[in-house]
């Protein structure tokens, strides 16, 4: 068995090896890009490790692994189009490098490169593997149109939010446990179990991210912190700001989410001040703490030995331990 930093080495070196040989160029260049910017790699380590869990030839699968990463970073290419953002991982964004129609086109051409690397896996595995993927693709655009409608509104419930992270964020990285089950031939039971695992890690590493753009530290967290509270975005946080906030705090909090023209860094401080009062930062610990205990629950009830799982346990611990 291999540790997580193993399995990330391996398939950071699949990865690397990909040829991208087809014509034009100018097509391929920006996901060559994309794909050599980094990252976590979180996807492709937890279906890896998944898999490792039923059987000890993770290479087998490297295919699909790269297919969910190849799918992850398409997501950010648009992402980063629809929000204008300049930067990702410390680097220009692929709009910003060429332009917008390259990060559309290119980013479509990821999406059918995903496909195609998904449906390289054992054809009597193709009918599961292929549903799975798509249903999450799916979900996945759905909980973007959620968290685009909520820019709109001041009303966001809780359960609202959570259900949209679930769907943006949490079932990929399900998908990504149960990919690696079914594809070592695991029991639906081992893999539904799986599937909840990381549908609820899932839950806990999004609050998570949301809570370090507020109190993480820059020099880790890699990028300013704050870019949350300036661009008004519907978080855990806020939402829940908003919603046990006194009136005098819901008039401030709505009077700088209204203002257009402030000083980014005033803005930043005087709503993490409220965040401060109203205590939604211990909440949304409290919550993450929640929902990776259950996590674990999940894993607990996979059928195989403890010391099998202790690698996939240790990475997820790793990740909720993590400040950038």
């Amino acid at each position: 068995m291999n540790t997580s930093n193993e399995i990330l080495q391996l398939f950071n070196q699949y990865l690397d090896r990909q040829p991208y040989d087809r014509r034009p160029q100018s097509l391929y260049e920006p996901i060559k890009y994309v794909l050599s910017l980094g990252g976590k790699r979180i996807r492709p380590v937890l279906m890896l490790l998944s898999y490792e869990l039923f059987r000890d030839n993770p290479e087998s699968i490297l295919p699909q692994a790269c297919a969910l990463e190849t799918y992850h970073n398409y997501t950010l290419l648009h992402d980063d189009l629809m929000d204008n953002a300049d930067l990702r991982r410390g680097n220009a964004t692929v709009h910003q490098r060429w332009d917008a129609n390259t990060a559309i086109l290119s980013g479509d051409s990821m999406l059918v490169l995903a496909y195609e690397r998904m449906a390289q896996c054992d054809a009597a595995k193709l009918p599961q593997v292929m549903s799975l993927f798509t249903e999450t693709a799916l979900e996945i655009g759905e909980g973007q149109q959620y968290d685009m409608d909520f820019e709109h509104r001041n009303d966001v419930r809780e359960e609202e939010y959570i259900e949209m992270i679930r769907l943006k964020t949490s079932v990929l990285l399900a998908c990504a446990t149960k990919m690696g089950a079914l594809l070592a031939d695991a029991t639906e039971r081992d893999a539904e179990m799986l599937y909840k695992f990381g549908e609820q890690f899932g839950l806990a590493f999004q609050l998570q991210d949301d809570y370090l753009d507020v109190y993480g530290d820059p020099a880790v967290f890699g990028k300013a912190i704050g870019g949350d509270i300036t661009s008004n975005k519907k978080t855990f946080m806020l939402i829940n700001a908003l919603n046990r906030a006194d009136e005098q705090q819901r008039k401030e909090l709505l009077q700088w989410i209204s203002a257009t023209d402030f000083n980014r860094q005033e803005k930043i401080a005087a709503v993490t001040r409220l965040y401060n009062i109203i205590g939604v930062g211990q909440l949304a610990q409290d919550r993450m703490a929640r929902y990776f205990d259950e996590s674990l629950k999940y894993l607990d009830a996979v059928s195989v030995a403890d010391e099998r799982k202790e690698p996939l346990r240790r990475y997820a611990a790793e990740m909720m331990n993590r400040k950038s």
